[in-house]
């Protein structure tokens, strides 16, 4: 019998409609339903009837059992989240309590439920004693992993402390394990113990292939601050979200910041197969930070505070196209935690981080609004169109237009400190000669790239034709081509073009992305070209005394050929 046929029938038996409906009179040969007082239930029916009645509830029950079934998976399988927040400590002295988390917990869940669509029943929360090792693990698995599906979005969030322990597996270079705090974590001999190893979590992040995983992680860990458990090492730090080691001596800074090893820094093919994006409060060697400047009761983590506020567009949208790139998300929180380093004596500098594939750079972090043309538009100001990268499970959202696109790749918007211009100008004839000038604040290696309106992108700079490839000088413009090449640059075709201009402070190798060879050499796409630049320029520079993000600088030039 099928599943609607049992529920009919076993619906009409309920009503007392065994051999015939009940509007058609009952039958001699089935007595009427007994009043309370007859005392008896078996006259109900007579001994037939009462066996399909009884055959009929059990194909009822049974397909009531698949259906739930069903629903159970058909629930389970959804978007999900779980957010972590974790300020008080079981083990812990009141001093290296954090205000922050209990906000911060509120506020990523409304950003959750309001900007990126997720369900509030999809959302699980564990603040401070719910957060115990073995919860946050059993929640990782049974929410997360199993909770899901491939295809569905995976969000972690985790407010707190960070810290290291001893690497006992031999799968770190500077011997230390990056961990998460739990609310049971407790202080050995050396290190802490019970808490959540890296090692831990990559195993689990694995398991979510498929989906399309977003880790947040408001913590860090410094191996350059560590010093013994006690109030008086931390009385000048207060709301730093790191945990020394318990009683360690310190004989020299070997350790670094939060790099949980999904794959992100040495396995980006991995990377991409699993969809993972992770973003970090602080680079390695740095802190996060609770925002003293506020009050105790309204505090949040410098890092979260500005990664829920930069999804308003009049906070991020550096190109003001409508569109909060997470290029521009990045940027923006980097600012953010700049001013707030800026005015804290014990801050040495924050440079959250943001580990994903170059090609996710330029693409929305939550769906843009439609936009709507009206009868007098001939075209709309903005529009985006749905794309699909190897590393999303999902399509997502890009700026139709590619010179608009640039801007959300470069995740900023013109500052001054390139500027570009074109002699004779900027409105061109097809066939007219001209020539390009760069001028920068800071000496550098410059790429220029020049970008039409159908997304592809010639480099210009460097190339094989120059004299000689050095370093812009900060103040001289530097003119393209000048005499020494021998020819003239010529407009060709017509409509809307983009000269943009990158400077790079740091000597960082650029040879991998922007290699002379290219220049001058025939056009490639330019949402990839430009991405691959810009994720070089987005890894923490190592070469000074201090970890901090990589100097670089971007000017960009629209003009037009009729």
């Amino acid at each position: 019998m099928g599943f609607l046929k049992a529920m009919l029938a076993f619906s009409s038996l309920q009503r007392g409609e065994g051999a015939q409906r009940a509007d058609e009179g009952a039958s001699p040969d089935i007595p009427s339903r007994p009043s309370p007082s007859s005392g008896s239930s078996s006259h109900l029916l007579p001994a037939g009837e009462k066996g399909k009645c009884a055959a009929a509830f059990r194909t009822y029950a049974a397909a009531l059992a698949i259906l739930a079934g069903f629903l159970s998976s058909t629930v389970l399988a959804a978007d999900r989240a779980l957010v972590i927040g974790i300020g008080t400590y079981e083990n812990l002295p009141e001093d290296m309590f954090l205000h922050g988390p209990k906000n911060d917990v509120k506020a990523i869940s409304g950003l959750l439920t309001d900007k990126l669509g997720f369900k509030s029943n999809g959302i699980r929360l564990l603040t401070d004693q719910q957060a115990t090792k073995a919860a946050i693990l059993s929640s990782i698995r049974e929410w997360l992993i199993e909770g899901t599906k491939p295809g569905d979005r995976v969000f972690l969030y985790f407010s707190g402390h960070g810290l290291q322990v001893k690497d006992e597996s031999g799968d770190e270079e500077d011997g230390m394990d990056e961990a998460i705090s739990t609310y049971d974590l407790k202080a050995g001999d050396e290190d802490w113990t019970n808490v959540i190893l890296d090692d831990e979590l990559e195993p689990l992040i694995a398991e979510m292939k498929g989906r399309a995983v977003t880790v947040v992680i408001d913590a860090c860990h410094s191996g350059t601050i560590s010093r013994s458990l006690s109030p008086q090492a931390v009385s000048g730090l207060k709301g730093a979200r790191y945990l020394p080691r318990p009683f360690a001596a310190v004989k020299k800074p070997a350790t670094r910041g939060l790099r949980i090893d999904l794959g992100v820094v040495d396995k980006p093919q991995a990377l991409a197969e699993a969809g993972v994006t992770v973003w970090s409060a602080a680079a390695p060697y740095q802190v996060a930070w609770d925002d003293v400047r506020l009050p105790i009761e309204e505090r949040h983590g410098v890092f979260t505070e500005a990664f829920v506020d930069g999804y308003r567009p009049e906070t991020s949208d550096g190109n003001a196209n409508g569109l909060i790139s997470n290029a521009e998300l990045l940027d923006y929180v980097t600012r953010e935690s700049k001013v707030y380093c800026e005015a804290q004596e014990a801050c040495d500098g924050i440079d959250p981080q943001l580990e994903t594939t170059p090609e996710a750079l330029g693409t929305a972090v939550v769906k843009p609004e439609p936009v709507v043309e009206t009868p007098k538009q001939e075209k709309p100001e903005s529009a985006y169109e749905e794309v699909k990268t190897d590393a999303a499970v999902a399509p997502v959202y890009v700026a139709a237009d590619p010179l608009s696109n640039v801007g959300d790749i470069l995740g900023r918007g013109d500052t001054g400190d390139v500027s570009v211009s074109l002699h004779p100008g900027p409105d061109l004839k097809s066939g007219e000669a001209f020539t390009i000038s760069v001028t920068s604040r800071h000496d550098g290696q410059l790429v220029l790239l020049d970008v039409d309106g159908k997304g592809m992108a010639t480099q210009i700079f460097p190339n094989t034709l120059a004299r000689k490839i050095t370093p812009l000088t900060a103040g001289q413009p530097l003119t393209i081509p000048d005499a020494y090449y021998g020819f003239d640059f010529e407009a060709e075709g017509e409509g809307e073009n983009m000269l943009v201009a990158v400077v790079v402070e740091d000597d960082v190798d650029l040879t991998p992305v922007a290699p002379k060879e290219n220049g001058l050499s025939e056009p490639v796409k330019a949402r990839e070209a430009l991405s691959d630049i810009v994720a070089r320029l987005r890894k923490v520079w190592t070469g000074d005394t201090e970890n901090r993000g990589t100097l670089w600088y971007a000017g960009t030039l629209k003009y037009r050929i009729d």
